[in-house]
């Protein structure tokens, strides 16, 4: 019989052979469970293998549970893990089940359980390696203001685009309101263009036009700001070398260039 600390490492590390062991069986059954989802999804099923899904989806449920009330047991603190972003996923990837008793095609919805899988991070001995992560939040840190700035541009040019389509174009042509009208520029200018609102007279027609060609315009803005930001983000998290100025990694020890000693 195991101790609650053994379990603990167990469930919650993978510092052991068990802990390996127990989160790779538990990422098979995550995979198995939301590939069960998808094709249950499937019409016109045989009766028969609807059933045997329906079986093992319950039997997986019925296992995740029994994981969850574990972590839970075991959790050195309860109230934290619960309200925790893991314990929030461990307990949505078992409701929708249950839901499924009282509300119809809410079982769908344990596809969920899919954010499971970036344990795999912590399985694989991953996490060690997140300097690029933490570049990449810097980065977006950094531009969040001139992209939120870039937005509100965006959805001005879309409302008065719209608008001025909707005056243009008018109901007879489907633009029936400034709403509507909206719509119809913002899947002008993402270059989307599902088609089931078009000009129909020749000054909507070359609006229309300006629209594509503003849209393919203002697509790359957003990845130069991030970019920019991205390498000063990542020019800040090197070691420069104190003889021949190149960058290094931040976990270097030595110069790659020159092979001077790093502070």
């Amino acid at each position: 019989m195991l101790s609650k600390a053994e379990l603990y490492r167990i469930v919650f590390n993978s510092d052991t052979k068990q802990g390996r062991q127990f989160d790779i069986i538990l990422l098979w059954c995550i995979l198995f469970s939301v590939f069960i989802a998808i094709v249950d999804s499937v019409p016109n099923l045989p009766p028969t293998l609807h059933t045997i899904l329906y079986i093992l989806e319950w039997l997986i449920t019925i296992v995740f549970t029994i994981e969850y009330l574990l972590r839970v047991y075991i959790s050195h603190n309860t109230v934290r893990y619960v309200f925790s972003f893991w314990g929030a996923v461990d307990l949505l990837s078992i409701l929708p089940t249950y839901l499924s008793l009282f509300v119809w095609g809410t079982n769908y919805l344990l596809v969920v359980r899919i954010l499971r899988l970036l344990r795999v991070f912590r399985i694989l001995k991953l996490a060690n390696f997140n300097a690029e992560s933490i570049v990449l939040m810097k980065a977006l840190k950094a531009s969040m203001h001139k992209i939120t700035i870039f937005l509100f541009a965006v959805m001005t040019i879309n409302i008065l685009l719209g608008t001025v389509m909707y005056v243009v174009e008018g109901g007879r042509n489907g633009f029936t309101s400034i709403p509507q009208s909206i719509y119809w520029a913002i899947i002008t200018i993402t270059t989307v263009g599902y088609g089931d609102i078009v000009p129909r007279t020749n000054l909507g027609k070359f609006i229309s036009s300006i629209a594509m060609i503003v849209g393919y315009a203002i697509i790359a803005i957003p990845t130069g700001i991030v970019s920019v930001e991205m390498s000063k983000a990542a020019d800040s998290a090197q070691k420069k070398c104190p003889e021949c100025s190149v960058g290094n990694d931040i976990h270097a020890n030595f110069c790659s260039h020159c092979g001077t000693a790093l502070q």
